[in-house]
């Protein structure tokens, strides 16, 4: 049977949504601090106990993490217009072709507000 594991991100960014209405709040530049939680999902280790170790999940996001930690999202090349959507998915491409157990990406952008992709 299948288990599902996940590690939470944090990361501090900058960015306005350029394709809103005129006058929309999320037209003016702002920041967040946004949460990045992904999930492994596969087949529990007889030996280790374990899917992945989380430090070799941490290692695989790290160069993500750096690009987006405290930067201009609009400015990074496939987010021109970062929503959580977009930016889930577009974590999920960079991701999936060095984790192919990654199951979900799960953005929230505020403590109440956020979305989950799932390829």
């Amino acid at each position: 049977m299948a288990t599902t594991l996940f590690k939470d991100f944090m990361f501090e960014a900058a960015h306005h949504l350029p394709n809103v209405p005129a006058g929309h709040k999320c037209g003016r530049l702002h920041g967040h601090s946004f949460l990045v939680r992904l999930e492994i999902t596969g087949e529990v280790d007889a030996h280790t106990g374990w899917i992945m170790d989380f430090a070799e999940l941490k290692a695989a996001f790290k160069p993500i993490y750096d690009q987006l930690d405290h930067y201009y999202l609009n400015e990074i090349a496939g987010l021109e217009n970062p929503t959580s959507e977009v930016l889930a998915k577009w974590i999920w491409d960079q991701m999936k072709p060095k984790l192919a157990e990654l199951s979900a990406v799960t953005i929230k952008e505020t403590c109440t507000a956020g979305c989950i992709y799932r390829g």
